[in-house]
């Protein structure tokens, strides 16, 4: 027991670093010094989660409404202002809450109830990169299933998808959509990362990373460019999800709505149009 506890030991002193790290570069000391340990976890998760949403968004759009500006996407496709301050809005209202999920998850972890391990060094890299395929197989599953229940079950729509779904033509997508949910919708979404954790064995720092990689992904789906890409979920399908509310729930990668039959292809959708 004594040996568990000095293990689970690191995990404590690995967030307390990342905590260090994040809120003395942000905030002044004496603003977070003096909090326990779990909300100055959560601050962290919250200033981080928050600079990465701005960051990545307003860099991704300059990009392709300002220097590539009719490359991707023509003058009349890019969302209104008005469109893009309200996806923010509603993602700043739900941040506080969506950023607890993985600060509860990292309170599980150092209470050693789920698989993760500390150090690399622990397994091989063959094991550790295994571990990272089986655990992101099982977050594309999750995300899949709560993703179609979603839309499905039509109280868990009314009540909290249709939130997002607002943004249901081209011009209204942008990649400040990608976390404009319901705080709950994105709550539940991102569970499977943390379900994952007591079903196969994960680096805690490389869940960490994962997790927070949602922001750029789905920043990156919202952005209605089809980057034909074999087998990634990109825009393109995820455009037509917005559009159609019953094909492409994936996340990742088509593979999920292939094997369950949810899938539309954004080339062959554009075929049809024209022979219509």
């Amino acid at each position: 027991m004594a040996v568990d506890s000095v293990y689970l030991m690191q995990f404590v002193e690995e967030t307390s670093f990342y905590n260090r790290i994040v809120l003395s570069h942000l905030l002044p000391s004496n603003l977070w010094d003096f909090l326990p340990h779990f909300l100055q976890t959560w601050l962290r998760n919250y200033l981080a989660g928050t600079l990465l949403y701005f960051i990545s968004g307003f860099l991704w759009c300059f990009y392709i409404y300002y220097l590539k500006l009719n490359v991707y996407l023509p003058r009349d496709a890019i969302p209104t202002r008005k469109a893009m301050l309200l996806q923010i809005s509603v993602a700043m209202k739900a941040m506080p809450w969506y950023t607890l999920l993985p600060t509860v998850s990292e309170y599980m972890i150092e209470s050693g109830w789920t698989k993760c391990y500390s150090k690399i060094g622990e397994v091989s890299w063959i094991l550790y990169f295994v571990s990272i395929a089986v655990y992101l197989v099982l977050v594309e599953f999750g995300i899949y299933w709560m993703h179609r229940e979603l839309h499905d079950i039509k109280p868990l729509y009314k009540y909290l998808h249709a939130t997002h779904h607002i943004y249901n033509k081209q011009n209204t997508l942008s990649p400040f959509a990608g976390l404009a949910f319901h705080p709950l919708d994105g709550i539940l979404q991102a569970v499977p990362h943390v379900v994952a954790l007591f079903i196969v064995p994960i680096h805690f720092t490389t869940h960490l990373g994962l997790l927070f990689m949602e922001a750029i992904w789905t920043a990156n789906i919202h952005d209605c460019i089809h980057g034909n890409i074999w087998p990634v979920m990109g825009a393109g399908y995820h455009t037509i999800h917005h559009t159609t509310y019953k094909h492409n729930y994936g996340h990742y990668t088509i593979w999920m709505d292939w094997m369950f039959g949810s899938l539309r292809d954004p080339l062959l959708q554009e075929e049809d149009y024209k022979t219509e």
